[in-house]
């Protein structure tokens, strides 16, 4: 969606995550989640995060919501660092309730000895305590959500359906009238009939409410009814973020070209096809200092033995590739992902 806000409500700058693992002898490593991200989002968009397991996308949500410490990077909510929060201030802020996160699994996320009133009710609590209006608001973000408070507000989530039980996290979310909420694989645990019903209701909730709002999912295809914006990220790394029209049917990066080749309900949309973007099989850690898709890529050469930054593609379109740097201004007439177009940068080249 087109916006005249200019200024981005979260702003994620140069963001890293590290953990701790196993290595050989006693104690832990350092690990990467997160690397150098960096992303944008403005108030009443949707914007897509996908991703393969372990490619740093709830990392991403978690260091938002203040849930995982940074290892270093910025993230900035509406103007304020909240990377520089500590103590008491960064309390005071999670209880103003103004980012939300929903988990990926209601089932788990919702205390089952608890009713829906009660569910629903708690974000209040804790912002602010009990006041006259609480059951009011309560059933408002019920209704908001699709639910009927006479029928489902002394239920337990054990008597709803899946559909329900998500339905009531987003309630729970919205209930603090937050300004960003983060949906942290919203419909994976749902059926196509509940997964298009929770996708439409996101959609409408950023529409009435005014919401901005970060879907993390693993592929492409949920989201292209409803997104505006998209972010690609693989092994830690973001490595494309653009218009989301514009990626599917012009990736920039060929990790995201497998990713739409490799949704059948995408290959209408996009001149992408499977064998533009045969990979090989990955040979495991990818050099640190290199390319994280360089082991997987047909078009790999020597330049991908360092890792590329960000390269501006188009308006607020980049993608950390080499061969994006190189293109015209015009890029479908001469696309790097389409064998015939990529000159001396083949596979023999590597």
């Amino acid at each position: 969606m087109s916006t005249a806000v200019t200024a981005p409500l979260l702003r994620v700058t140069d963001l890293s995550v590290t953990y701790g693992v196993p290595r050989r002898g006693v104690g832990l490593g350092t690990g990467a989640a997160l690397r150098g991200a960096s992303l944008e989002v403005y108030p009443g968009e949707i914007v897509g995060i996908i991703g393969e397991t372990g490619s740093g996308k709830t990392t991403l949500a978690r260091a938002t919501v203040g849930l995982t410490a940074p290892a270093g990077g910025t993230i900035e909510f509406d103007g304020r660092d909240l990377t520089s929060l500590r103590g008491r201030e960064l309390r005071k802020f999670r209880r103003q309730g103004r980012i939300q996160l929903v988990f990926q699994d209601p089932l788990r996320s919702l205390d089952p000895d608890l009713t829906v009133a009660r569910l629903v009710g708690e974000p209040l609590e804790v912002a602010g305590g009990r006041d006259a209006t609480r059951g009011e608001r309560i059933d408002r973000a019920l209704r908001e959500v699709g639910l009927d408070p006479d029928v489902v507000r002394d239920r337990r989530p054990r008597d709803l359906s899946g559909g329900q039980r998500q339905r009531v996290s987003l309630a729970r979310a919205i209930v603090t009238e937050p300004q960003l909420l983060i949906c942290d694989e919203p419909v994976s645990a749902l059926d196509v009939s509940n997964r298009n019903l929770v996708l439409n209701l996101l959609d409408r909730l950023r529409r009435d409410l005014g919401l901005a709002v970060v879907i993390i999912a693993h592929d492409l295809s949920s989201l292209a009814g409803i997104g505006d914006r998209v972010a690609v990220f693989y092994r830690s790394r973001l490595v494309e973020q653009g218009n989301l029209h514009e990626v599917l049917t012009r990736p920039a990066h060929p990790y995201t070209a497998l990713l739409v080749a490799s949704a059948p309900s995408l290959g209408e949309q996009s001149a992408i096809r499977p064998d533009d973007v045969r990979v090989d099989r990955a040979t495991g850690a990818p050099d640190p200092d290199g390319c994280v898709f360089a082991d997987r890529c047909r078009f790999a050469f020597a330049d991908c033995a360092t890792q590329p930054s960000l390269l501006e593609v188009g308006e607020r379109w980049s993608a950390a590739c080499h061969i994006a740097a190189r293109w015209p201004d015009e890029p479908s007439e001469n696309t790097h992902i389409r064998p015939g177009d990529t000159g001396t940068l083949t596979k023999g080249d590597r």
